[in-house]
């Protein structure tokens, strides 16, 4: 009877882990349905600046600049949460390729406290921010990493530096590691006959330009990564339920076995009785 007892606390166990498992795949659901819509939305926003960048430095090549060769800081976007497969360690992986092939050192800001806790000694960490568990987080987390960006930036160590993102792109499925400042992958320029007309000066213009791609792309990386996050959580989940659906078929296999067997031996027990009752009725 014990081993029956221990097999369905086991079940009624397993029973109460799928309902977890299963909430927080609901709730990783309705996260990327939300998602969907704000990232179609900043993806236009970004393109729509980008081909304004464009067409403004087509008129303005003398402010084209790039970064000192091989000085980059990055930000890189892991988790907040976890259950979500190996999501971290693939940006880990791509970390660790990154710092090896550039000629200089990357400074590295991590977002995500997951991801934190995992990067070590691996590399030169200038900073790390709490990530976003859910949308409505987002616009918080892009206030405290824009203004710690600037912070670094400014610094006369730093002069020079590039900005990159290293995170997963939903579009994709991939990691993606995206140059964003100073401007540049930019898309073709559109043919003008006449230059842009400026109610600033255009060095102004680019500065303000820029502050604006910045916070718009750094945005989008947030909301694609979120976005990454909670589909890979999803499959994490679909996965683990259904290997908690395998050991509960396997368990109740066994629970109905073992109480067959304890069947078989309480009639064993009753016809062995009725038989050395009736042996002693007739012995009597």
């Amino acid at each position: 009877m014990s081993r029956r007892r221990e097999i369905a606390t086991r079940l009624e166990a397993l029973s109460d882990i799928a309902g977890i498992m299963s909430a927080m795949k609901g709730l990783a659901l309705m996260e990327t349905r939300i998602l969907a819509e704000f990232i179609a939305s900043q993806r236009r926003m970004v393109a729509g600046i980008e081909k304004a960048a464009a067409d403004f430095l087509a008129w303005h090549p003398q402010l084209v600049t790039n970064p000192v060769e091989g000085h980059e800081l990055c930000v890189l976007v892991g988790s907040e949460q976890g259950f979500c497969g190996d999501f971290n360690e693939a940006l880990l992986a791509r970390l660790e390729c990154v710092c090896k092939t550039q000629a200089a050192p990357v400074r590295w800001v991590l977002v995500g406290r997951r991801v934190e806790g995992r990067v070590g000694e691996r590399a030169c960490v200038e900073l790390a921010l709490p990530g976003a568990i859910v949308a409505d987080e987002v616009p918080a987390v892009l206030l405290r990493l824009t203004r710690e960006l600037g912070r670094l930036l400014d610094l006369p160590e730093l002069a020079g530096y590039g900005l990159s993102a290293l995170y997963h792109c939903d579009a994709t499925g991939e990691v993606r590691m995206r140059r964003l400042l100073p401007l540049r992958d930019l898309p073709p320029p559109g043919v003008q006959s006449h230059a842009p007309e400026l109610n600033l000066p255009p060095a102004d213009f680019l500065r303000g330009l820029t502050g604006h791609y910045l916070h718009a792309a750094l945005n989008e990386v947030l909301y694609s990564s979120l976005m990454a996050e909670n589909r890979q959580r999803q499959t994490h989940m679909d996965r683990a339920l259904q290997r908690l659906d395998e050991d509960s078929a396997r368990l109740r296999l066994t629970y109905n076995t073992q109480r067959q067997e304890e069947i078989t031996e309480e009639i064993e027990v009753i016809l062995l009785s009725a038989d050395m009752q009736k042996e002693a009725d007739y012995g009597g």
